[in-house]
């Protein structure tokens, strides 16, 4: 009975065991541990915005246009007199959470698309995939600018337009992989035994696929942003006076020689996000890619 019982524990802390096995590998990689430290920085930062800083990002003062930065202001100020430090932090929450529901909404649709066409097959598959070559087709940018022209400005519209860019990519990918995983012996069986064309991509085909769509979302989620933040730069983002990063570079350009903090402090968080998680897709891809030496 004892032995049974301990046998028991051994088996039910064996998972857990090697969860934390796992973890602890996963962040002995250099790339993913920096990666992670800087993006939990950046994060704590722009959610912590306002205890870090009592001062409106929108408020305009007259009488402090252009101050270094200093005691009163510790990223200086803009032409307009407002808290360069609160206009980052603010703005930063807006081109994190856009970049980050730009990759949630393409990779949703992405694989969605790409699991039907690769399971599915047939007609429905080339129809699908058809319709991802054609989106294919137009350059990245050049696609979101011309969804933004026919959307109108503004933020929503930015992610929508370039969530468009992304679904294709997604879908290209998991449709391969969906393809080579529906010709193995355990979805066979499972189509034997009356399973259902839903049920068969949720429970076997989705979660073989998970890792290359993890890999991918990471390391999209700084392209993104890049993309969010040129919207922005352009004024077909985020409108004024919304701080946003893209936008903060563009008031600032015109005083470069007079008020170079303006662009270097939202150009810093900027570079430092998009490193972050590149690093962090880097260090995951040589963790789930199980083709890759270690």
């Amino acid at each position: 009975m004892t032995h049974a019982s301990s046998s028991d524990g051994a088996q039910g802390l064996a998972p857990k065991t090697s969860i934390w096995n796992r973890l602890r590998r996963a962040y002995r990689h250099r790339a993913l541990a920096i990666g992670t430290l800087i993006c939990t920085v950046l994060v704590v930062l722009v959610a912590a915005a306002p205890l870090l800083t009592s001062a409106d990002p929108n408020l305009q003062r007259a009488m402090m246009t252009f101050q270094p930065p200093g005691p009163d202001a510790i990223m200086g100020t803009d032409a307009f007199g407002r808290d360069m430090f609160a206009r980052v932090l603010y703005g930063g929450r807006v081109t994190m959470l856009a970049s980050l529901t730009v990759v949630l909404l393409g990779a949703f649709f992405g694989t969605t698309l790409g699991l039907i066409a690769g399971y599915v097959g047939g007609a429905t598959g080339f129809v699908i995939m058809r319709f991802v070559d054609l989106l294919l087709a137009f350059p990245g940018i050049l696609l979101a600018l011309a969804i933004t022209a026919i959307l109108g400005p503004g933020l929503n519209n930015g992610i929508i337009a370039i969530s468009m860019i992304l679904v294709p990519v997604y879908a290209r990918l998991v449709e391969g992989a969906t393809a080579e995983v529906r010709a193995l012996p355990f979805v066979q069986a499972s189509v034997t035994l009356g399973a259902g064309p839903v049920r068969i991509m949720a429970t076997h085909i989705l979660p073989n696929v998970l890792s290359s769509v993890i890999v991918m979302t990471t390391s999209w989620l700084g392209v993104a942003a890049l993309w969010i933040t040129a919207l922005g730069f352009i004024g077909l983002g985020v409108q004024p006076p919304q701080p946003e990063w893209g936008a903060i570079l563009n008031d600032g350009q015109a005083y470069l020689t007079l008020a170079w903090w303006i662009t270097v402090f939202p150009g810093l968080f900027l570079s430092l996000f998009v490193i972050g998680v590149n690093l962090i897709g880097d260090g995951l891809r040589d963790e789930l890619d199980p083709t890759i030496s270690r």
